[in-house]
């Protein structure tokens, strides 16, 4: 047995070996994909567990809840994308006025 690595990389032709790069990308996208899906299981998991106790938690899982639908097929009309992003914006908007006038309350 040597203790160098052999590539066989270098020995295939440039077909196989554009061909073994696309086998390895597509395990780790999979296995990306995988990851992301148990995260996501994962939070969902924290958001279903107790009701939220502010406005702003409230808020923050509508936000979560319109981000997950504006990446189906239906939720690409034009329409609901922009509808989805006024949502947004006025959540942004008006939690930072709500924080604004929680700091004022505090002075």
């Amino acid at each position: 047995m040597t203790e160098h690595t052999i590539r066989l990389d270098r020995h295939r032709g440039m077909a196989a070996q554009k061909a073994t790069e696309v086998r390895r990308l597509l395990a780790e996208v999979e296995a990306n994909q995988k990851a992301l899906r148990e995260r996501q299981e994962e939070l969902e998991s924290q958001l279903i567990a107790a009701p939220a106790a502010s406005w702003s938690e409230a808020a923050a899982k509508a936000r979560y809840l319109l981000r997950v639908f504006a990446a189906t097929p239906v939720a690409q009309d034009p329409r609901r994308q922009t509808l989805i992003a006024s949502v947004l914006d006025d959540f942004a908007r008006l939690s930072e006025a709500d924080g604004g006038e929680a700091a004022k309350a505090d002075c």
